[in-house]
């Protein structure tokens, strides 16, 4: 079998990770679609590995959170019942390779550094929020001050990961009526917002969700599955979990963030220096070699 090489594998990376799509990728950098999708399930599985390991006693003060909507296979009202998942009352409707229709990737950043320390792909509901809520609290080092938008299933999930170690404060958003014949694809205008303490003592002037709302756009942006009214979107959910986890590596240890003059991954001491695709593709390697040496421990056996 024919196997890509390290220059090889950095091209289509760096392709995916700057917004193409994989058949556009396919296009630029002549291989197969089975090719570059091979390639970034097991590039963003290493990735994953990789953060959740390193993601660890991170220094963050200031942190926001928010959710993304997107979908797989089919928009929700589209769903072929034989494909809808059977809902559980031990667990939500669906994570895993059973999740299509709305997906909602949860999102984390340092205001200070603009690293992303934690995400978690699932539905919008009070289980995924504390699982991701869990797992944000495990990686970070001190007492934070949290920001979420007023998503109602945020209260518990807080309060699960953190307990009364926090101080938490919610900005509710405040929307007019719908523009006229522009609802479709205009969301409706904020026309202010209202601050909501709910637990500690949170500093009113850091009280904000900008970092996370900018956020989104670069995962719309920097990610073709997310790209609204297009076919781009992702057909296996297993597929948008390797795109995020590979997106989010990219974000904080090989792009330089404008303000920062370096990536966030340096600015929160995660990192010393700024990755490249080959960098990035090594990860990769290096689990393929592992792979491969116990593989030979077994057959030596």
């Amino acid at each position: 079998m024919n196997q890509l090489d390290t220059a090889q594998r950095a091209r289509i990376v760096s392709a995916l990770c700057e917004g193409n799509s994989v058949r556009a990728t396919c296009r630029m950098t002549d291989n197969a679609k089975g090719t570059v999708l091979k390639l970034l399930a097991d590039v963003g599985t290493a990735c994953a590995e990789y953060q959740d390991e390193v993601m660890r006693d991170l220094p963050c003060q200031r942190v926001q959170c928010d959710e993304i909507w997107s979908f797989v296979y089919a928009k929700e009202k589209n769903v072929p019942e034989a494909k809808r998942p059977k809902r559980s009352f031990a667990k939500s409707a669906c994570e895993g390779k059973d999740l299509v229709g709305s997906v909602w990737t949860w999102t984390a950043i340092d205001a200070d550094t603009k690293l992303v320390p934690a995400f978690h792909i699932g539905t919008r509901d009070a289980w995924c929020a504390c699982e991701f809520m869990t797992d944000l609290a495990k990686r970070l080092r001190g007492r934070v001050q949290l920001t979420t938008d007023g998503h109602r299933a945020y209260l518990e999930a807080v309060h699960a990961g953190f307990g009364v170690d926090i101080d938490y404060a919610m900005l509710v958003k405040l929307y007019g009526t719908e523009p006229a014949g522009e609802a479709r694809y205009s969301p409706p205008k904020c026309i202010g917002t209202r601050m909501e303490v709910k637990q500690g003592d949170p500093d009113p002037e850091h009280v904000s969700t900008s970092y996370a709302e900018r956020q989104n756009l670069t995962m719309r942006m920097s990610m073709r599955r997310f790209t609204r009214l297009t076919n781009g979107f992702s057909k296996k959910v297993e597929n948008l979990e390797h795109m995020v986890a590979l997106h989010f590596m990219h974000y904080n240890f090989a792009r330089i963030h404008q303000t920062l003059r370096c990536t966030p991954a340096m600015e929160a001491g995660v990192s010393d220096h700024v990755w490249s695709m080959e960098d990035l593709v090594g990860l990769l390697e290096a689990r393929e070699a592992a792979a491969e040496r116990k593989e030979r421990r077994v057959i030596l056996k």
